[in-house]
């Protein structure tokens, strides 16, 4: 019994799950999404927000770029190309069976300075928000002050007090690992056990604890906030309920209408525009999410996209039960090549969040994750991880019409022989 239901009642109510359960690949729509107009005003979260943290971002980007010279070129902002990808069209007919409507765009969170991932949006800001309000708090700095100073001795010396704590599949450990030590933090990492070594491996080169758990991401952040708790000056950055964490990713929205201005690339009623998004616990995914349904309104349709084996946001979203079910309720597994999608629970706070606003989600097989990925490097000489092609299977998988965009998650920081073993594993499937 699963809340009181036999697993018969569930598939009687929600005939899709049964196709879940198999592992088949599934689209869900929601029938309950609503205008953006008149969601919008009844959440908790609003434009002000999403511009407050633009604000703050820009206040630290001196500091960015004065200790990531990486980042110079772009003064210090962390943001990542908009490319259109122009070959890939053939190869993903003969792969998946179908032919894509539409222009098709990929944004490469694959290349953001720093830590190579999407996560460097939520993780990143968030260490910022935290060790903003430390100086401020103690006098080291006000708002109008040039933010460099984040770089001197006093700033590392009085962070070094305190802890940053995360549980994480990878890469939301990579970006608050590499950015809090560099502001001076301890940094403290609990890593599940489908996390790859090479994460494990960076993260402690830079001086970051990692906690490794033999178990799966939901357990990695459970022992988090639990050690993170018994410790006062010991930060915990939650992946499932951050409101911080959900902010720096939604002022991705803001960044992308200003570069499909820049291409040309009309987004209006006529031109609707698909975003596929890469979805594992759901703060990324649901961030950004927010943010676009904020800027273009109902011209632009969200999907989340996920694994078949850990398909946590479209179980909670398709039941409206959330966080109060996970996958190994309904005997799938959770075991996924996509680390970064090997999620068994959804984040309740996203899911409620969304619920009127998102277009729908689907899942994707790891199978067809390496074979994409292979045809990726092949045709657009584009390297991702597994994760992040999730989103390239999107214009297939959802019949969309407009104009496609696919958010990449990561794959710049995959060691070269990691992603040569994640290329032939492709290309064999093919």
């Amino acid at each position: 019994m699963i809340l009181n239901k036999t697993i018969e009642q569930w598939q009687n109510e929600f005939p899709q799950l049964g196709d879940m359960m198999e592992y088949r690949e599934t689209l869900w729509l929601n029938d309950n999404q609503a205008a953006a107009d008149s969601v919008l005003p009844e959440l908790i979260l609003s434009e002000d927000d999403i511009l407050s943290a633009e604000a703050r971002l820009k206040r630290f980007a001196p500091y960015i770029a004065h200790v990531f010279p990486e980042t110079a070129d772009s003064a210090g902002i962390i943001e990542s190309p908009l490319t259109e990808l122009t070959r890939i069209q053939e190869s993903f007919k003969e792969i998946v069976g179908k032919k894509i409507n539409g222009s098709f765009y990929l944004k490469e969170d694959n290349k953001l300075p720093i830590s190579g991932s999407v996560k460097a949006r939520g993780g990143i800001y968030e260490v910022l928000a935290f060790a903003e309000s430390l100086a401020l708090a103690a006098g080291l700095i006000t708002e109008d002050d040039d933010y460099k100073k984040f770089a001197g001795p006093d700033f590392k010396n009085h962070f070094s007090q305190y802890s940053l704590v995360c549980g994480s599949t990878g890469n939301l450990g990579l970006s608050i690992g590499i950015m809090g030590a560099e502001l001076g933090f301890k940094v403290l990492i609990h890593m599940s056990d489908d996390a790859k070594q090479w994460k494990k491996d960076m993260l402690r080169s830079k001086g970051v604890t990692v906690v490794e758990h033999s178990d799966d991401y939901s357990k990695a952040v459970e022992q988090g906030r639990a050690d993170s708790l018994k410790d006062a000056k010991s930060y915990f950055i939650d992946d499932e309920n951050s409101k911080t964490l959900f902010l720096g990713y939604a002022v991705a929205a803001i960044r992308l209408k200003a570069q499909l201005q820049e291409q040309n690339i009309a987004v209006d009623k006529n031109h609707p525009l698909n975003v596929y998004l890469p979805c594992g616990v759901g703060g990324g995914p649901g961030g950004i999410a927010f943010g676009l349904k904020v800027v273009f309104g109902d011209n632009v349709n969200c999907y989340f996209a996920e694994p078949t084996h850990s398909p946590c946001m479209t179980l909670g979203m398709m039941t409206d039960y959330h966080d109060k079910i996970s996958v190994q309720d309904f005997g799938i597994d959770n075991v996924t090549a996509a680390d970064g999608l090997a999620v068994g629970r959804a984040s309740g706070f996203v899911g409620q969040l969304l619920a009127k606003l998102i277009s729908g989600s689907y899942t994707v097989s790891d199978e067809n994750l390496f074979k994409m990925l292979a045809v990726m490097y092949d045709e657009e000489n584009i390297k991702l991880e597994p994760s992040s092609l999730a989103g390239v299977i999107g214009p297939a998988a959802t019949h969309s019409k407009g104009t496609h965009l696919a958010w990449s998650t990561g794959g710049d920081m995959v060691p070269e022989e990691v992603y040569k073993e994640y290329y032939l594993k492709g290309k064999n499937l093919i």
